[in-house]
């Protein structure tokens, strides 16, 4: 992971991968999850997403992992809490009520400091990492979580037209990554407004993959 360049894309404030509400597609699908309240929900690098405070009002709890701590301060100014900070290893764990956030490296993060999870939404984790990473997240992922269910967004465009982030991740990457552990179901399809940063048309798809 280049984390330089990451750092610098919170430092400029070159976030137009942030959006200003709950992302639609997490509202419209979440429901696929089929989980009870009070549930414990993994965002990898989640930055300071609205995912967060809408999975809280809906009753769950949300657990993150976020390479920015710039992010992580301006997600707790823009909620108006103030966490408790401590080290963990070399993670910091950013606590308040119904919400875990863990600032650093998320190759860093353990099954044992991460905690039991019911499930994660991969908004822009597995399309945010080159090729060359995705194999080592996705295994690292499966493991940290145990399995729990997830509920995935990817990006599908021709990769020639444009430079990731966020990459283009096909069905037969997705299944590649995950086949022999989960099942995959294709939940939707939807064309990106005004394709990619004005480059190039583009779809969303979402995805469900429950443990075999």
């Amino acid at each position: 992971m280049n984390t330089d360049f990451w750092h610098h894309r919170w430092q400029t404030n070159e976030i137009a991968f942030h959006l200003e509400q709950a992302n639609p597609l997490l509202v419209k699908h979440f429901g696929a999850l089929n989980l009870p309240q009070d549930s414990r929900i993994f965002l990898p690098l989640c930055g300071k997403t609205n995912d967060i405070p809408w999975l809280i009002s809906k009753g769950h709890k949300v657990v993150g992992a976020e390479l920015s701590e710039l992010a992580i301060n301006q997600l707790f100014e823009e909620l108006d809490v103030e966490p408790a900070i401590s080290n963990i290893d070399n993670l910091k764990h950013y606590q308040a009520k119904g919400i875990d956030l863990f600032v650093g490296d998320i190759f860093e993060l353990t099954n044992k400091t991460l905690g039991k999870v019911d499930a994660v939404f991969d908004r822009g984790a597995l399309v945010a990492l080159p090729i060359e990473m995705r194999h080592r997240y996705t295994r690292h992922l499966t493991e940290i979580t145990s399995t729990a269910p997830q509920l995935i967004i990817t990006y599908t465009y021709d990769q020639q037209s444009m430079e990731g982030p966020p990459f283009s991740v096909s069905k037969q990457e997705l299944i590649q990554h995950y086949s022999n552990i989960y099942q995959q179901k294709f939940l939707a399809e939807e064309i990106v407004p005004g394709g990619l940063k004005g480059l190039c048309s583009a779809k969303e798809q979402v995805w469900l993959l429950k443990a075999r």
